[in-house]
């Protein structure tokens, strides 16, 4: 995973509540084994509007993507995140995430930053013209007319994104402690095998 620290870029101006991950990315896609080529699928159905935010020039690539309430709702599908990520986007920032959707999120080394619905307006105002910056290490977006929003964020998670880490380098740091157990194990385990024998 790679470590997040800041990030300033072009942030898209979505802005819409609950939007689902069948939204984010139609089950008609996930037939795939692999995370590639899902962004190009991402937001389907929105997208068959030539018209559509995603794909203005100012937005190819963009790294934040700015939402509305309860984005992420609906099915478990971890293909969601993948197809965020595989589009560019680093950063999502809303008013509020579905647990399952942000738990995926996390996982796939992508930040999502939960403001008050007031400055997620402003942010939208913002995010047509001008660049944004999110700072997970001292917890704040901000923009180029000093506006300054703090968020919140779990401190492990934010442990993990700031150091890259996700759940297979968080145990290969503790491969010593894990042989240790499994020597201690052995002999246990030999001797149980021969009792049963």
């Amino acid at each position: 995973m790679q470590p997040f620290h800041t990030l300033s870029g072009v942030a898209v101006p979505f802005g819409n509540s609950n939007v689902d991950t069948d939204v984010i990315v139609p089950a008609r896609f996930l037939k795939t084994v692999t995370r590639a080529g899902l962004g190009a699928h991402a937001f389907a159905t929105l997208r068959e509007d030539p018209a559509n935010i995603f794909d203005q020039p100012r937005n190819a690539g963009a790294p934040i993507l700015i939402a509305g309430d309860n984005f992420g709702c609906g099915s478990s599908r971890e293909h969601a995140p993948w197809a965020l990520a595989d589009m560019g986007f680093r950063v999502v920032i809303a008013p509020s995430f579905a647990d399952i959707f942000a738990g995926n999120a996390f996982k796939n080394g992508m930040l999502l930053v939960a403001l008050p619905q007031d400055q997620i307006d402003r942010l939208l105002a913002v995010a047509r013209d001008h660049d944004i910056t999110v700072d997970l290490e001292n917890q704040v977006v901000t923009t180029p007319f000093q506006d300054r929003f703090a968020f919140a964020v779990d401190s492990f998670r934010k442990d993990c994104l700031l150091h890259g880490r996700d759940e297979i380098a968080l145990t290969e740091a503790r491969s010593a402690d894990v042989a240790a157990f499994e020597a201690r194990l052995r002999p246990w385990v030999a001797n149980a095998a021969q009792r049963a024998a």
